[in-house]
């Protein structure tokens, strides 16, 4: 990316785009960044799969954010390249025998977390063991209503196959932690007390003290029709349910936010292609940018860029069909603009910083690929 753009319809004028473009603002994901390590009483790792462009990871290490959560080789090497003294930590409970030993022995990766007795085998095996390596053991928690996506479902052991998996890496001399994640969107600030409480179980039947306790991601970001509570209400809920733990003094708190640190610093601008009546056709859509309007029911802002007249003041719900063959690429949720909206205009699509370009395609060769970075604020939700 070159030289900024003041604002949005600065960069529409300059380069009258016929196809997508992320915008970029650095300085809302500085503040935000910001108030995280302000406000967490321990690690930050941002979770590099929300959104690995090299440009928002740049703008997070700039603040300070100086750990980051990643889940594959590809992830790890390029945080390893491009930060040389940032921390990386392998958390993904599922991982190949060769993927493992890349990671210890070319990346130097010491914290691997697992689930399961067989995939900490894989790791012992593979790294050897021993003082210099951590294992962090992800516990199930139950579903919390209204997140995104329940991520229990998939990975997590139950307290008692935890305790014996802190048993056994204990016996190999390794350093200990425990992690969870309540969920993507999590809404509800109790349910980090409610994880807490497991971790105290399993602690008292594991009978051994941890190295790392990480309480994952799910930190809400805020979207059309939805009413997070503030930061401040979610680290009191965690300290406190930490507090009762009574954990060593040296304990390590970890979390790992991905889409509240960067969903609100991108939008997206499309042109329209044609209008049908009530039907708008844009340059992006379900396998480009916009997938989590299906998957998790986003509901996102958005407003008209015209650079020839104004645009009628009464606005029209709008459907938005996305650019590819295949006509299940149409976005769920109406878009309410101005009832006059034509071919050529283009529309900006705000809070797509979180699984956006991280989630596209090359499905019909429409894979969004334009960044640039502009000084302007972000949509609002009103």
């Amino acid at each position: 990316m070159d030289k900024p753009f003041p604002t949005v319809r600065a960069m529409v004028e300059a380069l009258q785009p016929s196809y997508p473009v992320y915008c970029l603002r650095p300085h809302v994901l500085r503040a935000t960044a910001q108030r995280f390590l302000d406000l967490f009483p321990g690690r930050v790792l941002f979770a590099v799969k929300c959104n690995p462009h090299p440009a928002v990871l740049q703008a997070l290490y700039d603040t300070g954010i100086r750990h980051f959560d990643t889940a594959s080789l590809p992830e790890i090497a390029l945080i390893r390249e491009r930060f040389p003294d940032a921390g990386a930590y392998f958390m993904h409970p599922v991982k190949g025998r060769a993927v493992i030993r890349t990671a210890a022995r070319v990346y130097g990766i010491d914290t691997f977390i697992v689930d399961h007795e067989d995939e900490l085998a894989k790791v012992l095996d593979e790294t050897g063991g021993g003082e210099g390596l951590t294992i962090v053991v992800r516990l199930e928690t139950p579903p919390v209503e209204g997140t995104f996506y329940h991520l229990a479902a998939k990975f997590g052991a139950k307290p008692e196959a935890a305790a014996q998996l802190l048993r056994e890496a204990r016996s190999r001399g390794c350093q200990l932690g425990l992690a969870f994640h309540v969920g993507s969107q999590c809404l509800v600030t109790g349910a980090y007390g409610q994880a807490l409480k497991i971790v105290g179980d399993v602690l008292e039947s594991a009978q051994t003290p941890i190295q790392v306790l990480d309480i994952g991601g799910g930190f809400p970001a805020q979207y059309l029709g939805t009413n997070a509570p503030p930061l401040e209400d979610y680290v009191a809920e965690i300290e406190a349910g930490v507090k009762a733990l009574k954990l060593r003094r040296d304990c390590i708190l970890m979390c790992e936010p991905g889409r509240a640190l960067v969903a609100d610093g991108v939008s997206l601008i499309v042109q329209v292609q044609l209008r049908k009546n009530g039907q708008l056709y844009i340059n992006d859509g379900i396998y480009g940018s916009l997938s989590e309007m299906v998957t998790a029911k986003l509901r996102l802002p958005a407003r008209l860029v015209r650079l020839n007249g104004e645009p009628a003041k009464r606005t029209k719900a709008f459907v938005l069909n996305g650019p590819t063959c295949d006509s299940l690429d149409v976005l769920p949720a109406p878009f309410h603009l101005p009832k006059d909206v034509r071919e050529g205009d283009w529309i900006e699509i705000g809070r797509v910083g979180a699984y956006s370009h991280a989630n596209s395609t090359n499905f019909n060769g429409m894979r969004p690929e334009t960044w640039v970075t502009v000084e302007d604020s972000p949509l609002g939700l009103v």
